[in-house]
């Protein structure tokens, strides 16, 4: 359904776009109009109105009898993380954890009960799930998520996590709420977070925090790894080294950008 404002500076139409374009999800490329409409609880001439509006904008484009996204929509996506700078501090340390590792290795962030991957340098290998930009899978049970909630209090995390997932997969570790407490105090105390096949099969992965200049949680990183390939022995004798040494390197630039100065240009009067 829409989403409904309850201020006076609330936007309908704005919402209803986004409500849109959020729609189309995996296995969902391409809608009709009657999807869209159903999917979204709109009226589908007000559904029509829109759709041809984001084409005109070039975020959807005609697709048969239907309708789909265009890559334009991933430039939402990377005003966001361009703004933080996030992946420009990120990369180069990205890159060599990930030559160091032979693994591939990724930034999120939470959203809601999520997380989301804002950063990925990838190392072709089969696994059991696809990762890119974007991909949202329940917070939880990754490592990734692990280092995100350790970063809350309780009464934090128990409104996080009572919000629903909106990645569509079901992860295979169900803790009761004294065994997911015990996890996240065991990550803070720690200061890093294991995941060993409990979002997927074959999925193992070590997180760590990315902090900014006031030691505030913005990000995690992680090294994720095939778990027939790589023991829980190497990811965390050799892996793990290699992945506190990046956050660190990336926290330290991270907080060094915070403090150049920001300099405002204007016209010459």
């Amino acid at each position: 359904m829409p989403r409904e404002g309850t201020g006076p500076d609330f936007i309908e139409a704005l919402a209803r776009g986004l409500e849109v374009i959020t729609a189309f999800s995996p296995g969902r490329c391409v809608m009709t109009l009657a999807e869209v409409a159903s999917a979204t609880g709109l009226a589908r001439p007000t559904a029509r109105r829109i759709l041809l509006t984001l084409a005109e904008l070039g975020y959807v484009r005609a697709a048969g009898s239907g309708y789909a996204l265009t890559p334009r929509v991933l430039d939402l996506g990377v005003a966001y993380v361009q703004s933080h700078g996030l992946w420009e501090i990120a990369r180069p340390h990205m890159e060599s954890l990930s030559a160091a590792t032979n693994e591939s290795c990724s930034v999120a962030q939470l959203d809601g009960s999520d997380i989301v991957y804002v950063a990925r340098v990838a190392v072709p290998k089969i696994v059991a799930l696809a990762v890119q930009i974007g991909t949202r899978f329940p917070a939880l049970q990754t490592s990734l998520g692990k280092v995100l909630l350790a970063a809350l209090d309780s009464t934090e995390v128990d409104a996080v996590l009572a919000e629903p997932t909106r990645s569509g997969l079901v992860p295979r570790w169900q803790p009761a709420r004294e065994e997911r407490d015990a996890e996240l105090r065991e990550v803070r105390a720690r200061g890093w977070a294991l995941t060993d096949q409990q979002l997927a099969l074959g999925i193992r992965s070590v997180a760590a925090p990315l902090r900014d200049g006031s030691g505030r949680v913005v990000a995690a990183l992680n090294v994720n790894t095939h778990a027939a390939e790589t023991s829980v022995e190497h990811l965390l004798e050799h892996h793990l080294p290699l992945l506190l040494r990046a956050a660190g390197e990336i926290g330290a630039d991270f907080a060094r950008l915070a403090e150049v100065p920001q300099v405002t240009r204007t016209a010459a009067s």
